[in-house]
């Protein structure tokens, strides 16, 4: 179970306050607000806070007050046009606050987005609980062979049966050695903070992650594409589905020019223009390299 009883309970008592307030709300967060969205075996997403909407973007872009035009179609042609042309600083506008439950070799790579606010559960001072992350057998793959970080054909039968005994009795061990550790029952027991050192990354942690929406959509661009890694793009979904209730006109926007687009080098360009033009043109002549060519040939088909 991703949370306890316990923490539904936390959960229900906060979403049954009622604040009132002159700040800008947004119906589809206020629905989220609190709720923990499930993710993988054990994990979670939950809006804690948000700040601003659609308006607070067009109102930082036109540094005006209230709500500027008063027409929604000219803001959110605002908006398109503010996505296409990479004007960044109004986005920054508004933020969002998300308790996020992950296995740590996810939060390791998530962490690499240093554009936001972390705190992060301690282990030095409490005890991680006995939740690991064990894949699906149909999220067990082999090593890609044309992508050395990335992920081949689904591994079947005896063998995939052996990495997932693998997995769990290796968790199970390391909770084990752990809990043995820091026990003071006819022993001093280890530090927390060293007995950590033995457990496995697929442990789960928690932390609070604050982001505004510009380095937000950054973090979705690279995370929630197809070829991210399975374990952190599912997080990137689930919040991507959080962002298309609070910004529609700006998510729309991101989807259309960031998660549906794509960007291409000037040889690039160049290769479309001489198609178009009825010539022939082949790697060895783009002028590109193969890993070039092959992702310009996979965006034009």
């Amino acid at each position: 179970m991703p949370i306890s009883p316990d923490q539904a309970q936390e959960i229900a008592d906060a979403r049954s306050q009622q604040n009132t307030t002159m700040r800008a709300t947004v119906p589809g967060m206020e629905a989220h607000l609190y709720t923990a969205h499930e993710v993988l075996d054990h994990g979670f997403i939950r809006v804690i806070d948000y700040m601003g909407d659609d308006s607070a973007i067009c109102q930082a872009a036109r540094v005006s007050y209230g709500k500027g035009t008063k027409s929604v179609q000219n803001d959110e042609g605002l908006i398109r046009y503010l996505m296409r042309h990479w004007h960044s600083t109004p986005f920054e506008m508004c933020e969002i606050k998300l308790h996020v439950k992950l296995p740590v070799f996810v939060a390791r790579q998530w962490i690499r987005h240093r554009t936001a606010n972390v705190n992060e559960y301690s282990a030095r001072y409490s005890i991680l609980d006995r939740e690991f992350y064990i894949p699906a057998p149909e999220h067990i793959n082999a090593q890609s062979v044309v992508n050395n970080q990335g992920r081949g054909k689904i591994l079947e039968g005896e063998e995939a049966a052996r990495v997932l005994e693998i997995l769990k009795a290796d968790s199970t061990r390391a909770y084990d050695n752990y809990e043995a550790m820091i026990s003071d029952d006819g022993q001093d027991g280890l530090a927390r903070e060293l007995a950590r050192m033995n457990l496995p990354a697929n442990i789960y942690t928690q932390w609070y992650w604050k982001v505004d929406l510009h380095n937000l959509f950054h973090f979705l661009r690279l995370r929630a594409d197809s070829h991210a890694q399975y374990e952190i793009r599912v997080y990137a979904d689930a919040i991507c589905k959080v962002v298309a209730d609070w910004v529609p006109a700006a998510y729309s926007a991101f989807e259309d020019y960031r998660l549906g687009g794509a960007q291409l080098s000037g040889k690039a360009v160049d290769c479309v223009r001489r198609m178009l033009k009825g010539e022939e043109v082949t790697q060895e002549t783009s002028g590109m390299s193969k890993g070039e060519w092959r992702e310009f040939m996979g965006v034009i088909g």
